[in-house]
């Protein structure tokens, strides 16, 4: 049986019940986060306790109650049973991932990006990472390459804390973590005399008024990661514009972008896919 039908099962649920559960969940670390947005507390609280009883290595059970939402992408998450702590550690690849799953959104389906860009990257490259969160692709690329630098640069307090955490927990010394606005820590960057030779935006939406401070920094041939969402009906053309949308943004600050590289990364929404742009900028 699988995880809805055992879970009829052990609560005894009635049809009318069984049909609000999903037939999934997501697992960080030992933490279960499971969509009972559709059950009163009371009910959170006893298919939590089901859940925990399903799965006894579990430590704390999640209710999913919406979507990301906000500047910082806070999840809508809320505790529902097992240990009310709700920091977690996620291992994935050999990298441990520290964070809030209540206040923190993980996504797992960039795993192939945050194994991908690391292998781009030559040894003593200076690499700056827009938007890094709590560490996800600057952790990777600390670990899995050798680069000279990377600037980790996080408006958000909570996943700073937890990308300074991790930064620690991972022991890697190439990550300097900045806490402040891209525009501004940028600036100041630049006028301290650094270019890169990769700069980073994982982030959704797409950040198109940024763009002009990865220019900006980046070395002529350096490297832009920037992500976007695709229309799956018309993905070649889509491509195409968006491409030609940052290269016009390009265009006003004296630099042309040229695609070496683009994939799905997974999917958004109905019809649309989440993509990567690796772009070379000259």
């Amino acid at each position: 049986m699988g995880f809805k039908e055992n879970l009829v099962v052990e609560l005894a649920l009635s049809e009318e019940m069984a049909d609000k559960l999903p037939s999934g969940f997501q697992r960080i670390g030992d933490c279960i986060i499971v969509d009972l947005s559709k059950f009163d507390s009371l009910w959170k609280k006893k298919i939590g306790e089901g859940v925990l009883k399903l799965f006894p290595y579990i430590r704390t059970v999640c209710s999913k109650e919406g979507g990301i939402s906000g500047t910082f992408r806070e999840p809508s998450v809320l505790f529902v049973a097992g240990d009310q702590n709700t920091e977690v550690v996620h291992i994935e690849n050999g990298i441990k991932y520290s964070f809030d799953s209540t206040k923190i959104m993980f996504a797992k389906g960039n795993v192939v990006e945050r194994v991908r860009i690391p292998k781009q990257v030559v040894d003593g490259e200076i690499i700056v990472d827009m938007f890094a969160g709590i560490g996800y692709f600057s952790l990777a690329i600390g670990k899995l390459a050798r680069p000279k630098k990377i600037y980790a640069i996080e408006l958000n307090p909570v996943s700073f804390n937890f990308l300074q955490k991790n930064i620690t927990l991972n022991k890697i010394n190439s990550i300097e973590a900045i806490n402040g606005d891209n525009r501004t820590i940028i600036d100041e960057l630049v006028s301290e005399g650094v270019k890169a030779d990769r700069v980073i935006m994982g982030y959704l939406p797409p950040p198109k008024e940024f763009l002009p401070w990865a220019f900006r920094i980046l070395k002529k041939g350096g490297v832009l990661h920037y992500e976007d969402l695709v229309t799956l009906t018309s993905e070649r053309a889509e491509v195409k514009r968006i491409v030609e949308e940052v290269n016009a943004i390009a265009h006003e600050y004296g630099r042309s972008v040229s695609l070496v590289f683009d994939r799905k990364i997974k999917s958004y929404g109905p019809k649309i896919g989440h993509w990567v742009f690796d772009l070379v900028v000259e």
